[in-house]
């Protein structure tokens, strides 16, 4: 039944999982397509290969992209690739939308990157937009091609991402996912740029934004401005470690390193306008979504450790 099927590229990854369990508790079946899934997996999909999207998406009503090179550090390894996979597919599959006789809406999965560095904060959605590399500009090259597709009748929403965390399915290597996990299992925090201010986002409150967005989209709104979801506060990267080290039961120890030279140094969100259309704000306070995520890694831990007795027997 078209009417109550969503597809959700990039349905594997932090976002793609969370958003999926919501929306099927909500009775809205899900249509996954990520290219981390195993071959053999019916959710296998690249949003490079064109047929395979057209199939899927001629089957939903609407459509949450989040498939991307989705991390700064990515692009500036592969440019190439990020290029080609956030901005041509992109394109391709706004193509394919136009075509469409079901003509499914498209929420596109945009990033605070784009803000690039700002001189005041807070940063609302009207301000300039001064990418600082690949990544943050192939999200904005897509951001205008959303927007081009709009004028041409396509029903879009363009959502701005802010540091989201809260899971330990999560790339380990992030900054928080990376200082919880040593908050859980012991280590040393290396921490690229300790004065760095950004603003962090729960994966929950993330999840609760998008929903309000799709049902705006279900609702047939046409003309939703660009979204950021952002807490408004602002965290130093020291204070996030602190956060952490308060939730760990070990003693542990900090090193510190220069920022990258290709990452924004300091960002803080205005949430006042999805606040007024959407009646959005984030909920969880770091603290507490950096103390859960510990106890994840923790928990972890912990089944890993039964595992591995259960092998040895």
């Amino acid at each position: 039944m078209i009417e109550n099927r969503v597809l959700i590229t990039g349905s594997k990854g932090l976002i793609g999982n969370a958003l999926k369990s919501c929306l099927e508790r909500l009775g809205i079946q899900v249509v996954g397509m990520d290219i981390d899934y195993p071959t053999h997996h019916e959710a296998y999909g690249d949003i490079r290969d064109s047929k395979r999207f057209e199939e899927l998406a001629a089957q939903c009503i609407g459509i949450v992209h989040l498939a991307a090179v989705s991390r700064v550090i990515w692009g500036e390894r592969n440019p190439k690739l990020c290029w080609e996979i956030n901005v041509n597919s992109t394109d391709n599959m706004l193509k394919t939308i136009r075509n469409l006789s079901n003509q499914p809406w498209i929420v596109y999965a945009s990033s605070r990157e784009v803000y690039g560095q700002q001189t005041r904060l807070p940063v609302s959605e009207d301000a300039d937009l001064l990418p600082l590399n690949i990544y943050a500009r192939s999200k904005l090259f897509a951001e205008n091609l959303v927007s081009k597709y709009r004028e041409h009748g396509l029903q879009t929403a363009t959502v701005r991402f802010s540091s989201v965390y809260g899971s330990a399915d999560d790339h380990v290597d992030r900054v928080i996912p990376a200082f919880c996990r040593v908050a859980a299992l012991g280590g040393v925090m290396r921490i690229e740029g300790k004065d760095n201010i950004l603003d962090f986002t729960h994966i929950d409150d993330v999840v609760d934004g998008l929903i309000k967005i799709i049902k705006k989209l279900q609702e047939g709104c046409m003309d939703l401005p660009t979204i950021h979801f952002t807490s408004g506060r602002a965290t130093t990267l020291w204070q996030v470690a602190e956060l952490a080290k308060r939730a760990s039961h070990y003693s542990v120890k900090y090193m510190e390193a220069p920022s990258r030279t290709f990452d924004v140094s300091s960002f803080l969100g205005n949430p006042r306008l999805a606040h007024r259309l959407l009646n959005w704000k984030a909920k969880i306070p770091l603290q507490d979504g950096i103390a859960r995520l510990v106890e994840q890694y923790m928990q972890e831990a912990e089944l890993d450790e039964v595992d591995q007795c259960y092998s040895v027997r």
